[in-house]
């Protein structure tokens, strides 16, 4: 990522515009987390999805390429007595650690070369958390290519046992439900 993307992104969250909020998968699946273990919140921003998993009592991390949402997360989780750690850094050039987190959660963020790692950073019978927009969304990122094709995260699970799979793009009512959003939750074998 280029320095004027982060710089974009701290500014983004120095406006203050939007609070944490955990993203509706995780929400609405606490009853599958692990009483503990290790949990990472990828691309975290502020942090929504961190809270929630630091305080189901998880040993949480949270990675985000924004010194500003971190640190705010940070405030966020003192004010709530919280223990998390945060890490400012760039998954351009930052690996997953192999075998480390009980859970993974990524919302809103897409980048397709993490596909492989995500399953590798898991232990065995860790759960993959997925949340991100269908390029059929009318919401979320401008372009494209930083949307999920049809099926495309379903692909990227190849190998781990599918838990939970949404993709509501244009079905029924469209005042309801979590129009252009694609989940995924998913677990490593043991």
């Amino acid at each position: 990522m280029s320095a004027a993307d982060r710089e974009r992104w701290d500014a983004r969250y120095r406006a203050g515009t939007r609070a944490a909020s955990a993203a509706a998968l995780l929400r609405d699946n606490t009853h599958l987390l692990p009483r503990r273990g290790r949990a990472l919140d990828l691309a975290c921003g502020l942090g929504g999805n961190a809270l929630l998993l630091a305080a189901h009592g998880l040993d949480t991390e949270a990675w985000d390429v924004s010194a500003v949402a971190l640190a705010a997360l940070a405030a966020q989780a003192r004010a709530q007595g919280l223990a998390l750690s945060t890490r400012q850094c760039d998954l351009d050039d930052t690996p997953l650690p192999l075998q480390t987190f009980d859970v993974i959660v990524v919302a809103r963020f897409l980048d397709r070369r993490l596909f492989a790692a995500l399953p590798a950073a898991l232990r065995p019978g860790g759960l993959l958390f997925y949340e991100t927009f269908s390029r059929l969304s009318a919401h979320g990122p401008a372009n494209p290519d930083w949307k999920l094709a049809d099926n495309e995260l379903l692909a990227a699970a190849h190998g781990l046992r599918l838990r939970v799979y949404r993709d509501e793009w244009d079905a029924g009512d469209e005042t309801r439900g979590l129009r252009g959003l694609v989940q995924l939750i998913a677990q490593k074998p043991a």
